[in-house]
């Protein structure tokens, strides 16, 4: 298996914008409020509740395979990326109700959806990738000038796999650099972006903590897949460790029970009250 970064330089991430305020599109409304998040979808996965919620069954969940565009005055992020190319699906390929899958068509990849929003997908500074399975890294071949901001430990646990249904070299040898983090990394210096590790669905699984008008959030990814997950904190029974997961979960609640909202990584009812196309509040 190749290594994520072959051909592509470890750079150290930099914090000035990636071109002149005054040249950039806003993206939408936003106010006075310097951040500004917009929720995007990029694709489906769809598979038995077990693999989602250990011990949850045989039924099938349908779930948005999500991301979210950070646009900040001094450069602007992606935290994941959804799914490549190599998941698109014509029509007489659509995954069947009870087959285990991700599906993603022409106007949902993560280029698709900026551009729907009227964000360059050139403008994009920096990649923030949770963990690099194929519905978070997957997409990030669409955006051509960013830098990859991953957990070391990640991403030495990636180069290590040999189960490419995880771990694709297509979703990871996509030539950006690469910028290795170890531990919590403040993105713009302010506070407003707070990348910290959430072990245990990956050994190197990131989140990051928002500020937003209404209060911090955390945009969670596969740390914790649906507000279920964290009401009977139960684990998915694909964790890579399934302690460190629990233990991970037990933080989150910690910070939900001190005002906290955590945005989860893949729950379908979640993800119908999050507005797209306009910022998050």
């Amino acid at each position: 298996m190749k290594q994520p970064n072959d051909g592509a330089r470890e750079v150290p991430a930099k914090n000035e914008s990636a071109m002149p305020m005054a040249d950039r599109n806003d993206a939408s409304e936003g106010g006075g409020w310097s951040l500004k998040v917009f929720a995007l979808t990029c694709g489906s996965f769809q598979a038995p509740r077990d693999f989602i919620l250990e011990g949850g069954g045989a039924s099938f969940l349908h779930v948005p395979v999500t991301a979210y565009l950070i646009d900040h005055p001094k450069g602007r992020a992606l935290f994941d990326t959804g799914l490549g190319l190599r998941f698109r699906r014509q029509v007489d390929e659509a995954l069947g109700p009870l087959d285990v899958g991700f599906a993603i068509d022409e106007s949902a990849d993560v280029a698709a959806r900026l551009r729907q929003i009227e964000v360059d997908p050139a403008s994009i500074r920096w990649i923030i990738n949770s963990h690099l399975h194929p519905d978070h890294a997957g997409g990030s071949a669409f955006i051509p000038n960013a830098t990859i901001l991953v957990q070391s430990r990640e991403l030495t646990y990636a180069r290590e796999q040999k189960d490419e249904r995880l771990y694709h070299p297509q979703d990871m040898d996509t030539g950006h650099p690469i910028h290795a983090i170890d531990g919590e990394h403040d993105l713009y210096g302010d506070g407003s972006v707070v990348l910290f590790p959430t072990p245990g669905h990956t050994p190197g699984h990131q989140s990051a903590r928002i500020k937003l008008p209404d209060g911090d959030a955390i945009l969670a990814a596969d740390c914790c897949y649906l507000k279920e997950s964290l009401d009977s904190m139960t684990v998915s029974s694909l964790s890579a460790d399934r302690e460190q997961s629990l233990r991970t979960l037990r933080r989150l609640a910690d910070l939900r029970a001190g005002g906290v909202r955590i945005f989860y990584g893949h729950d379908p009812k979640f993800w119908q009250t999050m507005r797209q196309g306009r910022p998050l509040r």
